[in-house]
C-alpha cells in the first residue's frame, strides 16, 4: 500500500528563503495552505474521522458485551458465559487499541496542520487565493456534524440507560457500556468542534 503524502513543510526560515519574486512566494503559499486545509478538513479526512469513530465504537461494543455478560448475569456461574465475556473483551481490546491510536494520531496531525497554516498565512497577504481557504462550507459541515455527535452523546448518557436498565433488563454492565458509547461520541464531537473553530479563526485572520 502506498504511503500517504506527507504534510507540506513549514515555510523556510527568513535567512533561507529564495523565492525569485513575490508571485512565486504567493503561489507556494497558496498551494501549501490549500493542501493543509484539505488534510485537516477535506472529505477524505471527514470519512476517515467517521470510520475511526465507528471502529472505536465497535471495539467498545465487544468490550461492553463482556461487561454486560460479567456484571449483569443474575443466574449462577456459567462457564460458557465467562468464556464469551473473556473472548469478547479480548476482541474489543484488539480493535480498540489501534483505533484509539488512530484518533490520537489524527489529533496530532491536525495540530501540526494548524501550526503550519498559521506560519504560511503569516508570510504575506493574498486575498484572492485566500478566499478558497476561507471557504466556510468545510468548517460548517464539521461544526454541524460535531454538534450532532455531542447531542447524541448527551442523549445516550442520560436517556438510553433508563430505557435498558432495570430489575429485569440490565444493571451496572449495561450502564457502563452506554456511558462508554456516550464518551466516544462526546470526544469525537469535541475534536470536530475544535477543528471547525480553528478554521473559523483562520478565516477571520485571513479576511481581516
Amino acid at each position: 500500500m502506498a504511503r500517504r503524502t506527507p504534510l507540506p513543510p513549514p515555510p523556510p526560515p527568513a535567512e533561507l528563503r529564495s523565492w525569485p519574486d513575490q508571485e512565486a512566494l504567493l503561489a507556494d503559499r497558496a498551494y501549501a495552505m490549500a493542501q493543509l486545509t484539505e488534510r485537516q478538513l477535506g472529505g477524505r479526512r471527514l470519512l476517515f474521522f467517521l470510520l475511526l469513530m465507528l471502529a472505536v465504537q465497535l471495539g467498545w461494543g465487544f468490550m461492553g458485551g463482556g461487561l454486560i455478560e460479567t456484571f449483569d448475569q443474575t443466574a449462577i456461574f456459567d462457564p460458557l458465559a465467562m468464556v464469551f465475556a473473556v473472548v469478547s473483551a479480548a476482541v474489543g481490546v484488539a480493535v480498540l487499541i489501534p483505533s484509539v491510536w488512530g484518533v490520537v494520531r489524527g489529533v496530532r496531525t491536525d495540530r501540526r496542520c494548524r501550526e503550519r497554516l498559521a506560519q504560511w498565512a503569516a508570510l504575506n497577504r493574498d486575498p484572492v487565493r485566500d478566499a478558497r481557504v476561507r471557504e466556510p462550507v468545510l468548517s460548517v459541515v464539521w461544526a454541524l456534524l460535531s454538534f450532532a455527535l455531542c447531542a447524541l452523546g448527551l442523549w445516550v448518557a442520560f436517556a438510553v440507560p433508563n430505557m435498558f436498565v432495570g430489575p429485569t433488563r440490565g444493571g451496572y454492565g449495561t450502564v457502563a457500556y452506554f456511558m462508554g458509547v456516550a464518551l466516544v461520541l462526546w470526544v469525537h464531537g469535541l475534536i470536530g468542534l475544535t477543528k471547525a473553530y480553528a478554521h473559523y479563526r483562520l478565516a477571520v485572520r485571513l479576511g481581516s
